[in-house]
């Protein structure tokens, strides 16, 4: 019998649930980072532009799944770290708290940015 990859980052799911996270939002990141640094190079880059395009619905939501990838991303993976080098368990708990207050209110200012809320 093979041996079960536990997740402690969600119980109730495997370490693959975890790597899937960290590969998928690195490949939304990655195409959005691709993304602006064409339209950057493409475009006359100015207030006008940049309206323009954060007007556009689709890429709105774009900016939104790729703010949530980076969210799923960064817990993920200071998740790991913390656990890996945090051994006592006060310390990786705050340390753990306080990345997850952070990751959520960038992610609650994001929305109220791009949804005008």
């Amino acid at each position: 019998m093979g041996m079960a990859v536990n997740s402690i980052t969600n119980p109730g799911r495997s370490g693959v649930y975890d790597w899937m996270i960290q590969r998928v939002s690195a490949y939304v990141l990655a195409l959005y980072t691709i993304f602006l640094l064409g339209f950057m190079l493409t475009t006359d880059v100015n207030y006008e532009a940049w309206a323009g395009l954060f007007s556009q619905t689709w890429f709105r939501i774009f900016s939104l799944g790729t703010l949530i990838a980076l969210g799923g991303h960064a817990w993920v993976g200071l998740w790991t770290v913390s656990t890996d080098y945090i051994k006592a368990t006060l310390p990786r708990f705050l340390f753990q708290a306080v990345c997850g207050t952070v990751m959520f209110v960038y992610v609650v200012w994001g929305i109220q940015i791009l949804w005008g809320l």
